[in-house]
């Protein structure tokens, strides 16, 4: 058993807690939060970030820490950067989210380097659902998007990079 479901009952407090770049997204959505540790009412959270130098990080940590201290814990919150975060970590509702959203969800590593490199046409539009983009930037609205633009209904929309 995971220390995540060992501990749900903090995991479950952890699920109010938004990402600051993406507030649709609980940073369990985003697989930020790797461990939960327990003593009483003293409380552990090892986050990883993103990305390495990710602006949110304190920011997350700060939300955590009011979220667990509000619920009666005392928390400490620490950044772990090994092993490194993944896209392969957003659960399936954190993707469905984010395409609802208006951010494309990560795809393979195989079909990500293909789209970003070679234009493959493989990115699906957040707006109508063709496959028919295009990419306009390799960075987004933050670093770890991309910006398309959809050849059907012409409309742009950030993709969400795969990170392995």
């Amino acid at each position: 058993m995971s220390s995540l479901e060992k501990h749900s009952d903090i995991a479950a407090l952890l699920v109010k807690v938004t990402d600051p770049e993406i507030p649709v997204l609980s940073i369990m959505d985003m697989g930020v939060v790797r461990e939960i540790e327990r003593d009483g009412q003293s409380v552990l959270v090892k986050i990883t970030p993103t990305y390495s130098g990710c602006p949110a990080m304190d920011t997350i940590a700060m939300d955590i820490k009011i979220t667990l201290d509000r619920a009666g814990y005392s928390t400490t919150v620490k950044q772990i950067l090994a092993p490194a975060w993944t896209t392969d970590w957003i659960t399936e509702r954190g993707r469905q989210r984010l395409a609802e959203y208006g951010i494309a969800p990560p795809l393979d590593a195989s079909a990500d380097k293909s789209a970003l490199l070679d234009g493959a046409r493989v990115v699906k539009c957040t707006n109508c659902g063709a496959t028919n983009t295009k990419m306009i930037s390799q960075f987004g609205s933050t670093a770890c998007k991309a910006l398309f633009q959809c050849n059907e209904c012409l409309e742009p929309f950030d993709y969400f990079k795969c990170l392995k």
